[in-house]
């Protein structure tokens, strides 16, 4: 009887067969159900859709650990994602191994196949995120040499438990009030470059110790977003707040839904500009987006969000709509420059 020797091997899953990429969205649904057991299932056709997107500007390297010659069932899987424009020093990982499959030594593999890809493309910091919903995941950065960099809370939102006269109140405006609300799923041409420059305005969120610098957005990579968001099956409704006396984008807030898993939605980014705060534009946006929610996202429940736990603006915000914790989620980073893996 031979033992089969796992190896890890790159993967193209954009050139790679239908069945493969299922494979690999097989693998990320069932680690994904395996973490969050209550959660809607993710369909592996739609993870096998995702992980063919590349934002404009952008590369990806993708590994896989195959359990077969055909490449029908992925034990592990692992891609790097960095920007060819901007924080050239800086890549993003992601790293998943099967359940069944753990502590064989697969991620100890994949990691290395991504440090040495880091290198060549010039990378000196790896940053890829942890949840405490899986504890073996912050173990395994450690062992990396990794280092914490931000820390954010996870938090759930009870759509039902909303007061009304709470969504009465930060939807109030007082009279003469020069900003007015846009409600789009994909952003117009004539807001395109608008929406690119308030987009930016999450710079001024907190980072904590991340060693990544301000992100730049063009009209392209919104383009490219809107067309990748309905190819992997969600709509984004986006509230934008218009300045009337100047046309200006003073603050958006964006959501994440999927009909085939109903019940959850992501809060995207909420941002305001700096200039643009006090004005409660922030309550405004939040809440006009849960009277949205509610009618237009049929069988929707709750609402998951994630805050850095220094940005107490926001999280005070979040608290008072009846956002509860919910988990930990914490982004580190690896720095490769002396390092051997």
């Amino acid at each position: 009887m031979t033992t089969r020797t796992l190896t890890v091997t790159p993967f193209d899953p954009v050139a790679a067969s239908p069945q493969s990429r299922l494979a690999v969205g097989r693998l990320l649904s069932e680690s994904e159900t395996f973490t969050h057991p209550d959660d809607p299932p993710r369909r592996p056709e739609r993870e096998a859709v995702w992980i063919t997107h590349v934002t404009p500007g952008e590369a990806a390297t993708h590994f896989a650990v195959w359990d077969d010659d055909e490449h029908t069932r992925a034990l592990g899987w692992t891609s790097l994602e960095y920007s060819l424009t901007q924080n050239l020093h800086a890549a993003h990982a992601r790293l998943t191994v099967h359940p069944a499959w753990r502590r064989r030594g697969l991620g100890q593999g994949l990691a290395r196949a991504l440090g040495e890809t880091a290198r060549r493309e010039g990378r000196r910091l790896v940053t890829f995120g942890t949840t405490n919903r899986l504890p073996a995941g912050e173990a395994f950065a450690r062992r990396l040499g990794a280092e914490p960099a931000l820390t954010l809370r996870q938090s759930q939102l009870d759509l039902a438990a909303i007061p009304d006269s709470l969504l009465d109140a930060w939807t109030a405006r007082p009279e003469g009030d020069p900003y007015r609300l846009h409600l789009w799923e994909r952003i117009p041409e004539d807001f395109l470059e608008r929406a690119a420059d308030v987009f930016m305005v999450m710079n001024t969120a907190p980072r904590g110790d991340l060693d990544v610098d301000d992100f730049q957005v063009t009209p392209e990579m919104i383009r490219a977003w809107d067309d990748m968001i309905a190819e992997g099956g969600e709509v984004r409704p986006l509230l934008a707040a218009e300045d009337t006396r100047t046309g200006e984008l003073a603050g958006y807030t964006e959501v994440f839904w999927s009909p085939e898993r109903a019940a959850l939605v992501y809060q995207g980014a909420t941002a305001v500009r700096p200039a643009a705060r006090g004005q409660g534009l922030g309550k405004w946006l939040k809440a006009a987006m849960v009277r949205h929610v509610r009618v237009h996202c049929p069988r929707a429940r709750v609402v998951r969000t994630n805050n850095a736990h220094e940005n107490a603006a926001m999280l005070r915000i979040n608290v008072a709509l009846g956002f509860t914790p919910w988990a930990e989620f914490t982004e580190w980073q690896v720095r490769l420059e002396d390092r051997k893996g």
